[in-house]
């Protein structure tokens, strides 16, 4: 699962300071940086009009009798799961981070980053829910990189990727069966993740 990732504005990144700064939105004020839990307003990638455009949305389906929020979808079912079938198909996002968190057993906390990047770009899915669009991010097996710590890892994409991923359905489909990059890690300041924010699909 992923349950936290982070969003950090103060590091003079240039990739993100271009996407932030096209983000046209009146919701803009709300929306949250640094460490991002489930139900924050973030920015996404979509694909529009031939362009790849940030927009903001909301982390998390609606659960069950909006008891809970749905927060990952497991790559290798989504696309047979109603709530997320039509969505693998043509509403693909990509989450924007500096990185992500994962817990291992014994609830130490441990973050990920690209080797070479301080981008970290997920493939999500998105959908309309009331007046909120709204993402869940993809998940598949761990790679040698992190399974040491969890078993499941967000979908990573290298950037290269990004437009295959929300352009394509035949190539996204192909990038789902990608190892994925191989990532490194550090302890983190210890936090216990919540354990009611998420449904296992």
């Amino acid at each position: 699962m992923c349950g936290r990732y982070t969003l950090y504005t103060d590091r003079d990144i240039e990739d993100l300071d271009n996407i932030l700064s096209k983000i046209d939105d009146p919701k803009k004020e709300n929306m949250k940086t640094g460490e991002i839990f489930p139900s924050n307003t973030v920015p996404v990638l979509l694909y529009e009009e031939k362009e790849i455009k940030p927009q903001l949305m909301v982390w998390g389906f609606p659960g069950f009798k909006n008891k809970q929020l749905i927060i990952n979808a497991r790559s290798e079912t989504a696309a047979e799961k109603p709530m997320f079938k039509t969505a693998m198909q043509s509403r693909r996002c990509v989450i924007i981070s500096t990185g992500f968190f994962e817990w291992d057993c014994d609830k130490r906390r441990y973050q990920f980053n690209m080797p070479d990047s301080e981008m970290l770009f997920m493939a999500g899915l998105y959908s309309h829910f009331d007046e909120d669009d709204r993402f869940v991010i993809l998940t598949k097996e761990a790679n040698s990189s992190i399974s040491q710590v969890h078993h499941r890892i967000p979908v990573v994409l290298e950037q290269r990727l990004i437009h295959d991923w929300l352009a394509n359905w035949e190539e996204a489909q192909s990038i789902l069966s990608f190892e994925g990059p191989k990532l490194v890690t550090k302890p983190s300041s210890n936090q216990v993740l919540s354990e009611q924010i998420e449904i296992k699909w």
